[in-house]
């Protein structure tokens, strides 16, 4: 971190997640109805795009000439946070993580913003950009314009191009039977942020999720990347089995995950049954559910169900390597964490979620 938290509360507070109807990538549309609205169009088969060129990867891979092959994406999302500089620079991480899943380096950046400055004022917009413009100074990519509208809602993102070695590019689809499952970041940041929004929870619980949403994936590309990963995504919006849904369709295999190695931030269990759910969290299980491809064996407890499927802003790496691999203490040596949680399989495509190993 460049600042320290307790340093960051404004002023002039504005609670900025109460001009928010959904809050962060809990905002983003509904898988369900999002896959309904992708049937509807042509698919890509621009011969310039790697991979399969679907709706399923997080950024898309171009390959330009024989020299420069281009990773771009774009995100951006309602405030997950009330204070202005850690929401510009956990949305900014949030960005650039499609590049980092993809095995790439970002670059050069553009801001998308909207945002109320007329009844908000200049100086709450400034603070998300200087946040956002932090987080990219850490990943060593320039920002290089954006684009601003005003709108009641406020809304701030990027716009993100990396460099990928087309050799080394880490897709969804990239997954293989044997391979192991890691993940680089806990799991809980939607309950946090809601039980935040219900002031159900004191500062250091919500200290503790923004230093892990504001944290950058870079660490982790780069060894995965170096030890060979073909199968990779970020955890965000559609959640830890959401995502890995994507992965197991997408390279038609079966994924076993064990409930007890999956890593939850402080106290999400108890906020849990406390209420603070998220409304798109809730969602994302009746999806999962209603596909047929997910599959918990009897002694995973409910509760548990639910939160592999809350909403995460700005989570970890989902990822495939494979036995043997020293991921975790490379991870550990760079001051970073990763846990193993699980295996991928030959069979019919989908998702197992055992009690333990």
């Amino acid at each position: 971190m460049t600042r320290a938290l307790e340093r960051t509360v404004m002023p002039n507070t504005v609670r900025l997640t109460s001009l928010a109807s959904c809050a962060g990538c809990a905002a983003k549309v509904r898988p369900e109805d999002l896959e309904q609205v992708l049937l509807q169009l042509i698919p890509n088969r621009d011969p310039r795009i790697l991979g399969k060129g679907n709706h399923y990867d997080d950024a898309v891979v171009i390959q330009v000439n024989d020299s420069t092959t281009l990773v771009q994406t774009v995100d951006f999302f309602t405030p997950i946070v009330d204070d202005p500089y850690w929401y510009g620079r956990i949305a900014a991480a949030n960005a650039l993580s499609d590049v980092y899943a993809m095995g790439g380096r970002p670059i050069t950046a553009m801001n998308i913003v909207c945002f109320p400055t007329r009844s908000l004022g200049p100086q709450l917009l400034a603070e998300i950009l200087r946040g956002g413009q932090e987080a990219l100074a850490l990943a060593g990519a320039a920002l290089a314009g954006g684009h601003t509208i005003e709108d009641a809602e406020p809304k701030f993102g990027l716009a993100v191009t990396g460099l990928v070695d087309p050799n080394k590019v880490t897709f969804k689809g990239g997954l293989e039977a044997g391979d192991q499952l890691y993940l680089t970041k806990p799991i809980g940041t939607g309950v946090i942020t809601t039980a935040h929004k219900r002031d159900l929870i004191e500062g250091d619980d919500l200290h503790t999720a923004i230093e892990w949403m504001a944290q950058l994936n870079d660490q982790p590309s780069l060894l995965m990347s170096e030890l060979g990963c073909r199968g990779a995504t970020d955890v965000t919006g559609y959640s830890l089995l959401g995502h890995a849904m994507e992965m197991a369709r997408a390279g038609e295999v079966c994924l076993e995950l064990e409930a007890s190695a999956v890593p939850l931030l402080p106290r999400v269990r108890e906020l849990r049954a406390r209420g603070a759910f998220p409304g798109g969290s809730a969602a994302n299980r009746a999806w999962l559910e209603k596909s047929g491809q997910l599959h918990f064996e009897p002694e995973v407890a409910d509760d548990l169900r639910d939160l592999f499927c809350d909403a995460q802003t700005s989570g970890g790496l989902l990822l495939g390597l494979k036995p043997g691999n020293d991921f975790e203490q490379r991870m550990r040596a760079a001051g970073r964490s990763a846990w193993r949680i699980g295996s991928v399989h030959g069979g019919k495509a989908g998702i197992r979620v055992v009690a333990g190993p």
